[in-house]
């Protein structure tokens, strides 16, 4: 009996923690619905604004000056909607060899607007590293999350740093986020990555953060690869999170015929 109910809580505890994931998940997703709404709005906006002023204007090059400004909007316009697609295309049930530089590019487009919104300026080392063996929409939404609390640590503005690296050999990659703001303090951060433990008072103006699930999140989805997440934080001086994850095992090329 004592076995039966032993793996019956089990059981429990597995079933809340893929509830929790699950509305972590969600959380993020609306979050993002709002920022992509907002931003294509803009997009939007500044096409109509330009057509107009276009149709006004008789002289070529006025015209080709709006013309100019409504591709550009319409090239960005299909940035947005091309790293929305990558999220949802990211459905594999699986973990696949991905190229992380992508995932990366993605999910910055995503949240480009609310990063300039915030004056956060934002800088990619993207080194050449092989393909990582990672669920690619897992990896993705970490990645929103990281730098989403990246972007709430620098209220006044600040610089975000994402960066790619490989040391020949080894059988990881290093994701690294890096900001220059406020930092966590020493004694909080071997609990930060607790279900419902949080530094921030509750979600900000843009309705983000402060539910302590994002961390906890992030980390059960590195150790489901097989990887580790490190956290480097120095109290006004900002945060560094390194995800390292797993090089995909290379498939031997087919003999010559």
């Amino acid at each position: 009996m004592a076995d039966s109910e032993t793996i019956s809580l089990t059981e429990q505890v597995e079933l809340l923690k893929q509830q929790l994931a699950q509305a972590q998940r969600l959380t993020a997703l609306g979050e993002l619905l709002g920022t992509t709404t907002h931003e294509f709005n803009n997009v939007l906006m500044t096409i109509i604004n330009y057509a107009k002023l276009g149709l006004r204007q008789r002289d070529a090059e006025s015209r080709d000056k709006a013309f100019d400004k409504i591709l550009a909007a319409g090239n960005r316009a299909a940035r947005i909607t091309n790293g929305i697609l990558a999220l949802a295309r990211n459905r594999a049930q699986g973990q696949e060899p991905t190229a992380l530089a992508g995932l990366v590019e993605d999910t910055l487009v995503i949240l480009e607007s609310e990063l300039r919104k915030y004056r956060i300026a934002v800088e990619t080392r993207l080194a050449e590293v092989p393909r990582a063996m990672v669920h690619a929409n897992q990896i993705q939404q970490v990645l929103l999350n990281l730098v989403i609390n990246a972007r709430q640590a620098m209220p006044n503005g600040g610089q975000l740093l994402v960066k790619l690296a490989h040391e020949p050999g080894s059988e990881f990659v290093d994701l690294t986020i890096r900001d220059t703001g406020s930092g966590i303090p020493a004694d909080k951060l071997p609990q930060i990555f607790d279900r419902f433990y949080t530094t921030k008072r509750g979600p900000d103006e843009t309705g983000k953060g402060g539910s302590g699930l994002g961390l906890a999140f992030c980390k059960d989805v590195i150790e489901a690869h097989r990887g580790r997440i490190r956290v480097e934080s120095t109290p006004g001086a900002g945060t560094a999170f390194t995800l390292r994850l797993p090089v995909a095992r290379s498939v031997a090329s087919p003999a010559a015929p």
